[in-house]
């Protein structure tokens, strides 16, 4: 009788974890008919059911969700015994697609690369940029290793544990500032646009916290889901907003003026989020990673 060959466990495996055969196959550069071979010929090698068929997509049976916690653990020592034996380098391969907003692009991730390049010269990686909402379908979806996203999910097939968290202040063009007329940051909503992020990033929350303590419920806004641009219109007076502390604590713009808001902005957590039951090693070794090089602090002569 035929064991179950390395490829079959691995079609097993992201079909299991994936919303379907073709993200599944994706995962794997293959074909969805190839995916389903393989899985077939599984399920003859196991003379067991891993998939029920019979509604609008495929479920584990419970033969299958059996094999699910096995198949993990021997992919991962397949892993383990790649990355410690092949070319005698050391390391994780293999590939990697993992998600973040554009706030983690724009500052930590370029260098989070080059170092996770550096130590893991194996690993191939694929970021992926977008919104936490995005994100999170992807993720539950399997289309994503792992994501940084702001706040925690609400989803009970994604883990969620805190690794940082930003603070944001408003700012001002030099251009709209008004010494002789009230600064406070409800009567300068009144006057002039809100620029912001769309709803669906994680600074809408607290953007719409804050709005709501200060009994503000409407307000003409201008979003665009591209900081570097937001941070730019601001700069030419479109109107106000607000950036990352850390850009502007670190070369502040002359044209830009921080303005004092009681109370502050909330600060936004951002967490490293991953799917339940995956426990490859290749998932902690990269959150001790993240943990190690986020920071959102960036000279805001980089963004503007």
């Amino acid at each position: 009788m035929p064991s179950p060959t390395i490829k079959q466990l691995e079609a097993f495996y992201w079909a299991a974890t994936c919303i379907n055969f073709g993200i599944a196959a994706q995962r794997l550069h293959i074909s969805v008919s190839s995916l389903s071979q393989r899985i077939h010929e599984l399920e003859c090698i196991l003379d067991h059911q891993l998939f029920d068929r019979s509604g609008h997509r495929a479920l584990l049976t419970e033969d299958g969700e059996r094999l699910l916690t096995l198949a993990s653990k021997v992919l991962e020592a397949v892993i383990e015994l790649q990355t410690t034996f092949k070319n005698e380098q050391k390391g994780l391969n293999g590939r990697l697609r993992f998600g973040v907003g554009e706030l983690s692009a724009l500052t930590w991730l370029p260098k989070f690369i080059a170092v996770a390049q550096k130590k893991h010269p194996l690993l191939h990686l694929e970021p992926y940029v977008d919104v936490g909402a995005i994100l999170e379908k992807k993720l539950e979806a399997g289309e994503l290793d792992f994501a940084i996203m702001a706040g925690r999910s609400s989803k009970s097939s994604i883990l969620s544990q805190s690794i940082m968290e930003a603070e944001f202040v408003w700012m001002i063009a030099e251009s709209l500032f008004d010494q002789t007329s009230s600064q406070h940051i409800t009567s300068l909503l009144n006057q002039h646009t809100l620029i912001t992020l769309p709803s669906g990033a994680g600074t809408t929350r607290i953007l719409d916290d804050w709005l709501l303590t200060q009994n503000i419920h409407e307000v003409k806004r201008i979003t665009c889901n591209n900081w570097s641009a937001v941070a730019g219109m601001i700069r030419e007076g479109v109107g106000i907003g607000f950036l990352p502390k850390g850009w502007m604590t670190n070369g502040l713009d002359k044209a830009l003026i921080q303005l004092e808001s009681n109370p502050p902005l909330p600060s936004l957590h951002y967490a490293f989020q991953w799917k339940r039951g995956d426990i490859r090693n290749i998932i902690p070794t990269m959150q001790i990673l993240v943990r190690e090089h986020i920071n959102f602090s960036l000279r805001s002569i980089d963004i503007l």
